[in-house]
């Protein structure tokens, strides 16, 4: 999967969902994780991060919405219900991006809302855990993003495995051809 992401996470107040959800962002392999405004007990993170993701995900703490930095041409993608989000089963995802999820018991600020890209939203009736959220968002990214067999029509996995991907000339080989086209295309006329 070409590109990369960040998740994190504003106002978070559980040890065990930072612990979850960093856990998850490790397993998804993203290049980092943050938190905006969060008071938990770091101590008490690693009784859900079992993959002790803080040695190899760095971890940037926030204090506020102000503070906030991605790299140059990150785009922030908020999560979160609101009625014009967009459902993140119709979502493309940048190439470049960070997730931000709201608090345990709240939404995000309307402060960082405004700062967002974009804003999706997971196609339920309800909040989900804050963990849960990010699992399905890297999840979405990792499936609509990734290279994958075809899904069959029927039930059940791909009937054959994906053929490996196969690459063409250098661009400066496909250029210098193009060029040599060119030249004997306006040579002839």
């Amino acid at each position: 999967m070409r590109g990369y992401f960040g998740i994190g996470v504003e106002g978070l107040s559980k040890a065990m969902n930072a612990g979850s959800l960093f856990r998850t962002a490790h397993a998804f392999d993203a290049s980092f994780v943050f938190t905006v405004g969060a008071v938990y007990s770091r101590r008490e993170v690693e009784k859900s991060d079992t993959s002790k993701s803080s040695a190899h995900v760095p971890l940037y703490a926030f204090d506020t919405y102000r503070e906030l930095r991605l790299p140059y041409g990150c785009a922030l993608v908020g999560v979160e219900l609101l009625d014009d989000a967009v459902e993140l089963p119709s979502f493309t995802h940048p190439m470049q991006a960070a997730y931000v999820l709201g608090p345990e018991r709240g939404s995000l600020s309307p402060e960082l809302t405004v700062l967002c890209d974009h804003v999706v939203k997971i196609p339920t009736k309800f909040c989900v855990n804050v963990g849960l959220a990010g699992a399905l968002v890297m999840y979405d990214r990792v499936v609509s993003m990734g290279r994958f067999a075809p899904r069959p029509e029927m039930p059940g996995g791909p009937a054959a495995a994906l053929p490996p991907p196969r690459f063409g000339p250098p661009l400066w080989v496909r250029k210098q051809k193009r060029r040599q086209r060119e030249e004997t295309k306006s040579g002839t006329q």
